[in-house]
């Protein structure tokens, strides 16, 4: 059990997945942790996640509470976040930052001192506890922050390291990827419905399939292209399919969105110029 008591500024989706991952998980005690949220519903929602946790409408009182700040804030209004917690953050605090495109450079200066930082990109998959985070220090973390970091995003899934220049192209992939997954899922549905199911049980075995294909893929370790092939029997329907995705783009697609998502994330980060 973690001794350290945790503050999470923000408390939408991703600030309630992962106060619920690691009371999950069991890392952290209820009363070890502070939920700040300026709307009053929310933050009862907050508080209602289990009982002894703290909720505040200030994020000074909940960066003073914290030796881990955790930053579950949108981009836009971190600079602001930043210099309104400035005052209670010391080195001895951990803040982590799950803001696309905001360097982990930025964060320092704008705290000043010599905090450590970790900067992390995870997904909304974290709500049901299936994300996939990247995390990466910042100049002044140490092993022991990393160690702390990965306990906090392993409560809500898997984690990597990257080095932080790889950040935008995470936020790309997999920070952006559920997106991709649920148009993907949406266009499978409806194509079930055009050819006579129900939308219901087009939904079930559209589902299906996306989790039996990745846990094929998960499991075997096989390259995707090597499973297609399985699949893919000569003049079979799969062949036929597949040259249509072919002939229309698909692989091209994907690849212009992640890239896309990429530059959007970096050009968040333009405000440390602000």
């Amino acid at each position: 059990m973690n001794s350290k008591k945790i503050a999470i500024i923000g408390g939408g989706n991703m600030g309630l997945a992962l106060a619920k991952g690691i009371l999950k998980t069991k890392w952290a005690d209820p009363v070890h942790i502070m939920i700040a949220e300026p709307l009053k519903d929310k933050l009862e929602q907050a508080k209602g996640i289990a009982k002894g946790i703290k909720g505040t409408h200030s994020n000074l009182e909940a960066a003073r509470f914290g030796d881990v700040v955790l930053l579950s804030v949108k981009p836009q209004i971190m600079a602001h976040v930043l210099d309104e917690i400035k005052p209670a953050i010391k080195d001895t605090k951990l803040v982590i930052s799950v803001a696309a495109g905001v360097t982990t450079p930025f964060i320092e200066k704008r705290l000043r001192g010599k905090v450590p930082v970790i900067r992390a990109m995870p997904n909304i998959a974290a709500v049901v506890r299936e994300a996939a985070t990247a995390i990466c220090p910042g100049k002044y973390a140490t092993e022991k922050d990393l160690s702390t970091a990965r306990h906090v995003f392993e409560s809500v899934g898997i984690v990597v390291d990257v080095e932080e220049s790889l950040m935008d192209a995470v936020t790309g992939l997999s920070g952006t990827g559920p997106m991709y997954v649920f148009q993907i899922l949406e266009g499978l549905s409806d194509a079930g419905v055009k050819v006579g199911l129900s939308r219901d049980i087009a939904n079930t075995l559209a589902v299906q399939t996306l989790i039996g294909s990745s846990k094929l893929i998960q499991e075997t370790k096989e390259h995707p292209a090597k499973l297609k092939d399985l699949v893919t029997s000569p003049g079979g329907t799969a062949i036929s399919a597949l040259h249509s995705l072919e002939r229309n783009g698909l692989k091209a697609l994907l690849i212009d969105a992640v890239e896309i998502a990429a530059k959007r994330s970096s050009g968040l980060g333009t405000q440390e110029k602000e």
